[in-house]
């Protein structure tokens, strides 16, 4: 007689670690004082940083940050656009695992890391995933979102599974994949134009740079595999920062800049957010609307946006490959810290 060998499935939480944005109008306020008040994003020393993300809060709530979110309805999109992504990925993982989950941690807003532990100590994971939605690492979004985690997990009792942790993709196949696909999607709709392609990040100050952090290089990674991937002979293309906010100096060139030369060379523009793998409100907002009419001025006859990868199949793809992947923890070459790896978090305390 044969006998069926019995098999295990390993229950797998993935939590995807996400910015967040306010739900509602009210919640711009505190989530603006949250972001600002993240010692990896402001670094000077409390009291004094609480007292700059009160007055940043208080203020861009009432002004900018209340004007930008007004053209979304007083919300941001993160938060659906991050649950499309979040299911398309369980489903995919499920193919081969049915016993895996995905879960949201948002870093700034709900739901916040506290929330999402709970969920998860409440499904008795064996292992959990750690997969940041930069594919660029930064210790001002990855490292902030690890160290939340951390904080949450401890409390949630989650101190003794074993958790792996993606800290960055820049060159990720299915990411860049998906990127190409999307520019050249875009780059049809210029219909002969004349087009520069602006690779548009996230800008950060030139300081946190110095200090270490890898993000610029990464992003010169990322943008020099989509080049690669797009293969156009000739291809015109620059990259460039937004979202600058206070005085100090920050990494460049600005969009701003870019527009400006864009302008003077007589040529239009297709801007990708290269750093973005969602659309919120530095897209819908600050693309769609500031800079397409900043365009308009200078006189660039063409401004083509291009769409974020989203819930692209061959991203979720190329998400699953990392989530599957047996990730070894070491120091990155472009000099990030240890982010990444299979830990268990109660037998580092014993050591």
């Amino acid at each position: 007689m044969i006998v069926a060998r019995k098999t295990t499935v390993e229950k797998t939480a993935v939590v995807l670690l996400n910015l967040g944005g306010p739900l509602k109008e009210s919640d711009i306020r505190p989530f603006l004082f949250s972001f600002f008040r993240d010692e990896n994003v402001i670094t000077a020393p409390n009291p004094l940083r609480f007292l700059i993300a009160l007055w940043i809060a208080v203020t861009r709530s009432k002004g900018a940050a209340k004007d930008s979110y007004a053209h979304l309805g007083g919300k941001s999109p993160l938060l659906e656009n991050t649950e499309a992504q979040a299911r398309a990925l369980e489903a995919e993982l499920q193919k081969t695992n049915p016993a895996a989950k995905v879960f949201i941690a948002m870093r700034h807003w709900h739901p916040r890391s506290f929330e999402t532990a709970a969920a998860v100590a409440a499904f008795q994971p064996d292992k959990i995933v750690l997969l940041p939605l930069y594919p660029q690492y930064s210790t001002t979004t990855t490292l902030s979102a690890f160290q939340d985690w951390d904080r949450a997990a401890e409390k949630a009792g989650l101190a003794c599974v074993p958790s792996q942790r993606v800290c960055c993709y820049p060159e990720n196949e299915g990411f860049v994949a998906a990127s190409a696909e999307k520019i050249l999607e875009t780059l049809t709709r210029a219909k002969g134009q004349k087009i520069r392609l602006l690779f548009s990040a996230h800008g950060l100050p030139e300081k946190i740079i110095q200090s270490g952090d890898p993000y610029q290089k990464q992003i010169e990674r990322t943008v020099a595999a989509i080049v690669r991937k797009i293969d156009i002979p000739g291809l015109d293309w620059q990259v460039c920062y937004q979202s600058r906010v206070g005085r100090l100096k920050w990494i460049g060139p600005p969009i701003d800049e870019a527009l400006r030369k864009a302008a003077d060379d007589k040529t239009g523009v297709a801007v990708y957010p290269l750093a973005f793998v969602s659309e919120h409100v530095e897209t819908l907002v600050e693309l769609d609307i500031e800079y397409l009419h900043r365009a308009a001025a200078l006189g660039i006859g063409a401004y083509l946006r291009v769409p974020a990868v989203g819930d692209h199949p061959r991203f979720i793809a190329g998400l699953k490959n990392l989530v599957l992947s047996d990730v070894k923890e070491d120091v990155l070459p472009d000099g990030a810290p240890q982010a990444c790896g299979a830990r268990c978090y109660c037998k580092e305390k014993k050591k």
